[in-house]
Formats: C-alpha cells, structure tokens, sequence
C-alpha cells in the first residue's frame, strides 16, 4: 500500500466523529430513531434510563402516556425455596441415569428436585417468588386545540444524546417536548414549551395498576405512594414517585390528585422515585419519601440547561467511546420514518446503516438500564408497563441474563457489567446453601432463573428449572472481565467466587461407565429434550456437551487465575487433573456436534437454544483454525437448526456464524432479526424480529435479543482471545466501505479499524496496560509488543508505515 493511500485511511479513521455536534450532524441515520406519528402501544413507545430510572414515553397530542420504572420495584421477598435434604435422594438419580434409566430419573427430580411452592411447569408462574413490576404511569391531558389538525408531527430519540423529543404544529402554534433520564441527578425531565406565550396547559395525573394512592405534594406536585406484595400475604417493598412542575408563567394549582397547569410559557416536569428495597444493590435507602423529596429539592435548584448539560456529559462519556459506520447507504431506506425503514430494510440491497443504527440502540439500552451500583439489565432492561411481567421479567441465567451483558466488553462499556457482577456475588450465600440441601456438595450454585431475593434454587419443572449451569456461566463473565482488562485487583476480588462454583461441579462430577469420562450428573440442555431407543422422551441426562464444556472453561479460568495470583497450588493441581478426565465434544454420526453423550434423536431438531455449540461463542474451544473438525461438524449443527428462531435465538446464531467466519451467513441472521415483528409481516409461531422502536420481539419484548445481535456485530468487525486478534474476521459481502472506532480486544486492546471494497485499510491499535498480541486479517499475521499507553498504526498489509 502506497503512503498515500495510507494517509487517506488514517484521515478516515480520524475523520470518524466522537464529538457531539459532529457525530449529530453526520451519522443521525445512525443515532435517530424517529416516527411520524405518536405511539399506540409500548412498543411503538420511546425508552429513557439512567441505569435505574426508566420511562417511556407514547408522544401523543391529546394526551401523554409516559410509563415510569424503577429498577428495584419488585415484589416478592426472601424466601426458603430449597428442599431440605433433597440430596437424600441423588444417589438413586445417579444410579437411574447410569443404567439408562432417564425417563425414572427425572420423574425423581420433579418429586424432589424442584423448588418449594412450585406454581407452574412453565416457569411463569404468579410471581410466587417475585416479580418485577411497573412504576407506575404519568398522564397528561392537553385542552388546547383539541379539534385543530395536527401538522409536522416528529417523535425521535437521539442515541447521541439520549434526549426524547415530540414536535409537531397545531392551530399555528409548534410545541415541543424533550425529556431525559438523569443519572447525575437521579431524576426524570420532562420540558414542555411552544413557540407562542401562555400555550402551556395541561392536567397531570399519575397511577398504577394496583397498590397505589396518589395526593397532592404540596402547591406544585403530585405524589404516589405504596407497598407492594411479598408474595406470603404481607408487605414487600414500599415505592414513593413524585412529579414537580416548574412553570415560567401561568399558573399551577393541585386538587385531590390532579395536578393543573395553565397557560404557561414553559413548564418543567421533574420526575423521582425510590423504594426500600435493602439488599445487594441500589439506594439502599430506608426512606423513598425522603429520598424523593431531597432528590427533586436538589434537581429544581438547577437550571434546565444545566440538568440537560450534566446529562448529556455523562451519558456520552460512556456512548461516544465507540462509532460505527457501514455502506453502502440506503437513502431511500434511512429517508423514512423508523418503523418504515425497517420494512423497507427488508428487501434489496438491505440497509446496512440500520445495523449500525442497531448496534448504537443496543448500546444506548445498556448504558440506560445498568449502572455501578445498581440492578443488572433484567429481561426486559428497566422498562415495563405490567404487573405480572413476562416470565416475572427477571434473571434467566441459562443464556438470557449472560446475552445482555456480551456486548459490554468488547464494546468498551466494562464498567457497566459492574452490576451483574454484583449479583454474582450476592448469589454466593443462598447458592451454598442449595448446593448443600439439593446436591451436598461443596461452593455454590445458581440454576435457571434468579431474582433480587436470592433464589437459586431449581425452577419449576426438571425439564429446565434442574439445569445447574446458572453459576458457571455467570463465572465466565468474571474471568472475561480479567481477560478484557488484565485488572488483579479485580480477579483478586472474583477468583474466590469462581472457585466456589468449581467447587460444586467438582463434588457433581461422577464417571461415565461407557467413556471412563467425568460428567456433571444430573445435567441438562437447556430447556431441550431427547428421544431414547424405547421412542420415551427426556431432559434430564447423565452429562451434556453443554455442561462439559462450561465446566472445561471454568476449571481451566480458574486455575489460571489461581496461577496469576500465586495462590492454591493444590487446588489447581485438582483441577487440572480433573479437566483432563472430562468429556470431551464429541461429533455424532450425522457430522453435528453431539448434544448430550450419547447421538440421542431430538425432539425438536429445530429447538431455539444451540447450547451444545457454548464451546464456540462464549466459550473458546472450538475454532475453525485450531479445531477445523469440530468447526465443520457446528457448521452442519447450525445448519439443521435453521435460520429462523426467536429473537435472542437468532442473535445467538448470528454470533455463531460469526465466529465461524462466516460473515455473510451472520449479516443474513441479523437481517433475520432485524425483520418487521408487528402487523402481519411476521410468523410469531417463528419469532424474532423487531417491533417499531426497535425492541427485541422474542415475542414478546425481551432485551437480551437487542444485546446478542450487538455484540454479533462486534463480532463481525473483531474477535479475540488471550494473545491473538482478528481484524475484520466475518465481514459480510455488503458491508463494501466502513469504520468502527473504539471496540475492544481481550489483552487490554483498544482497537479502530477501516475499510474499503471489503478490504482492511487501516487499523490503529493501542494498549492500555502493555503486553503482546499477534493481530491477524486474512491469513497474514503480525505480533505486537507495546507498553502500556502505546498506540500502533497498521495498513492493509499489517504493516507498519
């Protein structure tokens, strides 16, 4: 590559805009969402967090809807779960699964193995352990105008800045509403103004569905309060939401629960809400009415410009670390209206622009539903209008919960896994002792889904609340973690959690008489079931590929770390022994990866869980360079699974293919998920796709879809591991020209590439703790040495200029 032409890639990276006003001006089709009309249902609706205040926002003329979260309002409390002495019985589980016997098996663990208070085979349930529910929901009524036209009407939400707006004219009057959730100031803005004097009025009201008494709060406010249910017929948490109004004219006035603003020039709202929630996150405040009321004193001695300001600064410290941009673009498609777009998206040559548009949402959700200091992103993030979520909107941990958090890492928001870490951590104490009650083993375990209350204790049913993969796979996140930031003061503070759960799959490890190997016993796929020569059908196993392979990471995180701070010689001793004894993926006669360790026939050859191909993304020990037979055999895996799924199924794939290298195949399954999910434009017996405001149509909404296709673009553009990083490693046919700036490799890697006509240009990689790392693109390969702070430059050829 001439100097030349080197200079023009740098330019280009250069060029790629991290400033506010830059990147707002020459990437809006890949930072706005917008409509043309107000919104008719949730997911039409408009999202805004700060990590622990959420809203959503309708946009309508007559009246507002805008529903409010908090993301410690649930119900449910601390309950006993676990079976006493369930463990008694795991012996004849073993002995049953060694003869053959599995149908016997599982009869036994849903006599014995499931949890206390079982209300459901589904896992849905009643929320008997806890659900988290809605806030509550502000609305405001506007009398003005009510039978003029409305005209130029606009609703966007701008990733940039993460700042709501509604536009529109009536009766010669333009209006204009912005709103954000401040997490410098721990509340809700809600500006609304008009180009004309004393066109401000409205009446405000806010309610739930149950459990609420709403009051005047003084000369200028609103107040709800209430307690909801523990789930044994007492109290739980007890919420308080509180709406102030700041006017420039006019007057304000409160009656009963109404709240009357009239003919103002400008009215600010300003939104609170706290619970008592005591436990492993959040405020940890004992007062919600107090920590209301001092959180909006503070906020309403602050100009809105000033509120607006410490938003915008510190949510873009966290979103313009990264951009992204793809061609070619599809002007016609990026013209129109989003919910448009996306349909328009659908057909040739695609959109490329609405992946990056995407891929900055996925972002934008995480950076607004999870915060040091507070809850990880549940299954729906922060944002819900029920009371009985979906699935109690709580933590799956059997990929749901891991899938939001992949894109942290390598999209350079490390910091905002802080709050998933803390559940881990919480999990240690409870998971001791269900490991003790069910399996009398040692460390701790966590099985299928969780909660704010400390349940690990095995779900509903044993078709899929038996699996015990919870604790391992969340301890993957800790060793990546270390990985992404070669932070010892953190691996110091994880490693005694990851030893824990080692623990207990070391005590659940029991010997294949077929193989001699060692397996987890009992074990699941997750959620799928297998046919035995005899026609019967099962879930429960005596080991699965799955299993073996998150056990096989774990041992093998642990006794690195237990290396790398010097510690536990013995211990690590043990594990590398036992490693070696574990059962390995195995390829079936059909060429697929095996499921479980024997080729059973599957019940849905089509399910949506890939679980068995774990080794290959999250995990790493299938690859198709250093492990090209078992590459091949999850090609034909993938391949049987088709291309269709539910919405973070697809996202799942997509990360599948793209680890595979197979770039064209992933862009195929994010377009896939990235396909219309309202009206008639999709099958919901298939699933997956996108509702208007780009939320995840699992169906329903589940964010983890959003998450998972994140991180597959990411994985699209740059993998890595321990030493080694790909450029551009799966990048599709149609993406032609592009850049990405700012994602991350393990090693401690910051990393910006460009490219044209399919081909690397430029990459600028730089270190932020020194180390080595071989870099690879297209079969040639490079290795780097820097220190720590270094930044090195490399063309199309990885070589330096």
């Amino acid at each position: 590559m001439t100097r030349v032409i080197m200079q023009r890639a740098l330019r280009l990276l250069a060029a790629l805009p991290l400033c506010a006003g830059a990147a707002q001006s020459s990437l809006s089709a890949e930072t706005t969402i917008w409509f043309d009309t107000p919104a008719t249902n949730f997911t039409e609706s408009t999202p805004l967090g700060n990590g622990r205040l959420g809203a959503m926002m309708f946009g309508g003329v007559n009246e507002e809807r805008i529903v409010l979260n908090e993301s410690s309002v649930w119900s449910g409390s601390r309950q006993d779960a676990d079976r006493p002495e369930a463990y008694k019985v795991l012996p004849e589980i073993r002995k049953l699964l060694l003869e053959g016997k599995n149908p016997e098996a599982e009869a036994l663990v849903n006599a014995n193995f499931i949890c206390k208070g079982a209300g459901s085979s589904n896992g849905t349930g009643k929320g008997q352990f806890g659900c988290y529910q809605v806030l509550g929901n502000l609305h405001l009524t506007f009398p003005n105008h009510s039978q003029a036209p409305v005209e130029n009407y606009r609703r966007e939400l701008n990733l940039n800045d993460a700042i709501a707006r509604v536009e529109f004219r009536r009766a010669g009057v333009t209006f204009t509403r912005e709103m954000f959730a401040s997490a410098p100031d721990q509340v809700m803005v809600l500006r609304l103004s008009a180009d004309r004097s004393k066109e401000i009025s409205f009446e405000a009201r806010l309610d739930r569905p149950e459990r609420f008494e709403t009051s005047g709060d003084g000369q200028n406010g609103l107040l709800m309060s209430g307690q909801l249910d523990n789930g044994l017929g007492g109290g739980g948490i007890r919420y308080a939401a509180r709406v102030r109004v700041l006017n420039r004219g006019g007057e304000v006035s409160v009656r009963e629960n109404v709240l009357r603003v009239r003919k103002a020039d400008e009215a600010i709202l300003l939104i609170a809400a706290a619970t008592d929630y005591q436990g492993f996150a959040g405020r940890q405040t004992k007062a919600p009415l107090a920590a209301t009321l001092d959180d909006l004193n503070k906020a309403a001695k602050k100009s809105f410009k000033s509120l607006r300001q410490a938003h915008v600064a510190d949510y873009q410290k966290y979103f313009q670390r990264v951009s992204i941009y793809l061609e070619p673009r599809n002007a016609t498609a990026a013209s129109k209206p989003t919910p448009q777009r996306i349909k328009a998206a659908q057909g040739e040559p695609g959109d490329p622009g609405l992946a990056a548009l995407y891929f900055n949402f996925g972002r934008y959700l995480l950076i607004s539903s999870s915060r040091p200091g507070g809850f990880p992103a549940n299954l729906q993030g922060i944002w819900a209008e029920e009371i009985q979520t979906p699935w109690t909107g709580d933590w799956h941990l059997d990929v749901n919960v891991e899938m939001n958090y992949w894109p942290a890492e390598v999209c350079n928001l490390s910091e905002l896994a802080q709050p998933l870490f803390a559940l881990v951590d919480s999990l240690q104490a409870p998971g001791a002792r269900t490991a003790n009650q069910y399996y009398h083993a040692r460390g701790w375990v966590a099985h299928v889904i969780t909660n704010p209350w400390g349940f690990t204790s095995p779900g509903e049913s044993a078709d899929w609340g038996s699996t015990t993969s919870g604790s391992g796979w969340l301890c993957q996140h800790l060793w990546d973690h270390w990985l992404f930031t070669h932070d010892k003061k953190f691996l110091r503070w994880a490693y005694p959690i990851m030893k824990g759960s080692a623990l207990f799959y070391l005590d659940m490890l029991v010997e294949d008489p077929a193989h001699q190997w060692l397996v987890v016993a009992p074990a699941n796929s997750p959620e799928n079931h297998f046919h035995l020569s005899d026609g019967r059908q099962a879930a429960v196993a005596l080991g699965t590929t799955f299993q073996s392979q998150l056990t096989r990471y774990l041992f093998t995180a642990c006794t690195e770390a237990a290396e790398i701070l010097g510690i536990d010689a013995d211990f690590r001793r043990e594990l590398t022994d036992k490693r070696a004894q574990l059962a390995p993926t195995q390829i079936g006669p059909d060429g697929r990866i095996m499921e479980w360790m024997e080729p059973y026939k599957e019940a849905e050859p089509h399910h949506r869980h890939v679980s068995h191909l774990w080794g290959l993304y999250p995990g790493n020990e299938i690859s198709p360079e250093t492990t090209p037979a078992l590459g091949v055999a999850a090609r034909k895996t993938l391949e049987a699974r088709t291309d269709e799924g539910l919405g973070w199924s697809l996202a799942f794939k997509a990360l599948l293919w793209a680890r595979l290298g197979e770039g064209d195949h992933a862009w195929k399954l994010v377009r896939n998920a990235l396909a219309p999910a309202y009206g008639m434009d999709i099958r919901y017996d298939k699933g997956g796709g996108v509702y208007p405001n780009l939320f995840d149509a699992c169906p329903p909404f589940q964010i983890d879809g959003n998450f998972g296709v994140t991180a597959a673009i990411a994985e699209m553009l740059l993998q890595s591991e321990e030493g080694r990083i790909h450029l551009l490693p799966a990048l599709p046919e149609q993406w032609k020209n592009g850049t990405v700036k700012g994602l991350c490799a393990r090693g401690g890697f910051e990393i910006d590439i460009a490219w044209k006509d399919g081909r690397l240009i430029a990459a600028t990689i730089k270190s932020s703790g020194g180390g080595t790392s071989h870099v690879y693109y297209a079969g040639k390969a490079i290795m780097l040495k820097m220190k720590k702070g270094q930044s090195v430059r490399l063309d199309g050829t990885l070589s330096q200029p």
